[in-house]
């Protein structure tokens, strides 16, 4: 799908996911079925997609963590999408620099960073090393509520 300046500006006027249909048609001086048939087409092709997404740090005992991973093995993608899997994962990133992966986690008082070692993490094999960082303060930090 070619992405054109009418559908990048739908996408900015939905970043928030709450505009009508009819108030992005005005905006943009489209009519509400084109601006219907567009967002149906981007979600069909995997480009957008719509999800309550929470701030961690207003709900109390939750928390948003993130983990640098070393692998021993070259395939990122495929240890990416089991890191993807665990519980507690909103986010795995292949990335470049020191670590292979960063994954973003959310936990609560329930299911935190012992179990997420101890009872997901071990799943995964071929890990050489993880670096956990607590994030204190985050800014536009907002995960999809994952446990």
């Amino acid at each position: 799908m070619k992405l054109d300046e009418i559908n990048i500006q739908i996408l900015r006027l939905l970043k928030y996911g709450r505009e009508s249909f009819s108030t992005i048609a005005e905006t943009l001086g489209l009519t509400e079925n084109t601006v219907r048939a567009r967002v149906k087409k981007l979600e069909s092709e995997g480009i957008l997609g719509f999800q309550g997404v929470i701030d961690a740090e207003k709900i109390p005992t939750h928390q948003i963590i993130i983990i640098g991973v070393k692998l021993v093995s070259p395939d990122l993608f495929k240890k990416g999408k089991e890191f993807a899997d665990l519980k507690g994962v909103s986010k795995v990133s292949v990335v470049t620099g020191r670590y292979d992966l960063i994954i973003e986690a959310l936990f609560n008082e329930e299911f935190g960073l012992p179990e997420f070692y101890t009872e997901e993490v071990v799943k995964i094999e071929g890990i050489s090393s993880m670096e956990t960082f607590v994030v204190y303060k985050g800014f536009n930090q907002v995960v999809p509520y994952v446990l």
